[in-house]
């Protein structure tokens, strides 16, 4: 066997052998339901103000995720039903939950996460591109941090305020 053949087999075995890359072991991580422990900050790109909000996030394996969260986690039934709510009643309830669902993308190099929107609880955020920086904090829990500025453009993630910390659920 020459030289050649040897060294190709021994990288071949190696690469076989070697450690998952760190981008496939941080999509796997990321794979499962998270539960909404706390919202610090204010989110820029929309008008909510958190007040003990609670919510559920989910990514799975084939790429898809969704999102929904009671902004002020006090939501009450309709008086007159799930059908007869008045319209003040109707107003509270979606001025006061978010939800949305779609595809996601990891880049690992940005430390980012893309929630790609297919749609929304808010029409207009139909196709929107939600872009998230992630740190994962041992492994049940999960800080997204927007990076929207609400004008457009991109907050330093140094100067980020608004985080969203999640724990998985088992």
């Amino acid at each position: 066997m020459t030289k050649g053949r040897v060294l190709l087999l021994i990288l071949s075995c190696v690469s076989l052998f070697s450690a998952e890359p760190r981008h496939d072991k941080a999509a796997k991580k990321l794979v499962g339901a998270w539960r909404l422990v706390s919202v610090e900050g204010t989110d820029a790109t929309s008008p909510f103000a958190y007040d003990h909000p609670t919510g559920i996030l989910i990514y799975d394996r084939s790429g898809w995720m969704s999102v929904q969260i009671d902004v002020k986690g006090t939501r009450k039934p309709f008086v007159n039903g799930a059908g007869g709510g008045t319209d003040e009643e109707k107003v509270y309830a979606f001025d006061n939950y978010l939800a949305y669902y779609g595809t996601y993308t990891l880049d690992w190099k940005a430390q980012t996460v893309t929630h790609h929107l297919e749609d929304a609880s808010s029409p207009n955020r139909r196709g929107a591109n939600n872009v998230r920086w992630f740190e994962f904090q041992g492994n049940d829990r999960l800080l997204l941090i927007p990076r929207e500025d609400g004008k457009g453009g991109v907050i330093d993630r140094k100067n980020a305020t608004y985080k969203l910390l999640w724990e998985r659920i088992k």
